[in-house]
């Protein structure tokens, strides 16, 4: 009958096995610090030639709305909306990108999206 704890002498992992768990925890507690950090940078992106301003955090909260005065029309409302929304579209866009590449930088490109896969 086979033996428990994994057929391994003394029960133990080997060294390799137990060196290899090691760097995966160390990897992941870096991936956590890397993305709490992550969430507090702030990414800027303007529309209508810089007539709106949106400012979000990695952890896609909108900080700052800045409109300039010349884009603020009482009869085409509808025209800065749309800007709003492409700023806000563009910078959300920007901070996923800056995420993506961090995840990727820090996984080595294993595809291993979001973080390690246990």
């Amino acid at each position: 009958m086979a033996k428990r704890g994994g057929g391994f002498p003394g029960g133990g992992m080997p060294g390799n096995m137990n060196n290899l768990m090691k760097q995966a925890q160390r990897m992941q507690r870096q991936m956590e610090e890397n993305q709490k950090e992550m969430e507090t940078k702030e990414f800027t992106a303007k529309a209508g030639g810089g007539a709106v301003e949106v400012t979000v955090t990695g952890g896609k909260q909108i900080t700052k709305v800045k409109l300039s005065k010349d884009v603020v029309d009482p009869e085409d409302i509808e025209m800065l909306e749309d800007l709003i929304m492409a700023a806000c579209n563009e910078a959300l866009r920007t901070a996923e990108e800056a995420n993506t590449e961090l995840m990727s930088k820090m996984t080595g490109g294993m595809g291993m999206p979001g973080g390690m896969p246990f």
